[in-house]
């Protein structure tokens, strides 16, 4: 495995639409362990192939590791399939825009459908931080920053 580099607000490969992901393969299955391994390192909670450079639909996520046993997630071409009218306001930070806090409303639960490295569909319901993060990550592949959609504090 290996830290990859991150890309900061400015690169405009932050604000490109990822493409969609249909070779499953031994070097996906690596970029994934790579992209955890980064964010680990950062240290986050998700990470979103356009933040290592990568335009392509792919996101990992821990929201436990930091408090608890981690629990790492891989995302393929992720899309939201459901999701609550409710919403939460939290506050969020990005590893592509360190330093700075923003408060952004998102839905309290989202229902998600993926794939898995090997090809495999999933797909899943998430509340609370697990929700907060998959929609953030999932704006990352859509070219949305935290400074489009909240409010800096």
């Amino acid at each position: 495995m290996a830290v990859l580099d991150l890309r900061f607000d400015g690169d405009p490969v932050l604000r490109e639409v990822a493409t969609a992901i249909n070779t499953f393969d031994a070097a996906l299955a690596q970029l994934a362990d790579d992209m955890l391994e980064t964010m680990y390192a950062a240290p986050g909670r998700g990470l979103a192939a356009p933040q290592i450079g990568i335009s392509q639909r792919i996101f990992v996520t821990d929201v436990t590791w930091k408090d608890a046993e981690p629990t790492p997630l891989v995302f393929v071409n992720p899309q939201i399939i459901a999701q609550s009218d409710e919403t939460q306001t939290g506050t969020e930070g990005c590893l592509s825009i360190p330093d700075r806090s923003f408060d952004v409303s998102r839905p309290v639960w989202v229902e998600m459908r993926w794939q898995s490295v090997d090809g495999a569909i999933q797909s899943a319901r998430f509340d609370g931080m697990q929700a907060i993060c998959a929609c953030h990550e999932l704006d990352h592949l859509n070219g949305i920053l935290i400074t489009d959609t909240g409010i800096e504090l």
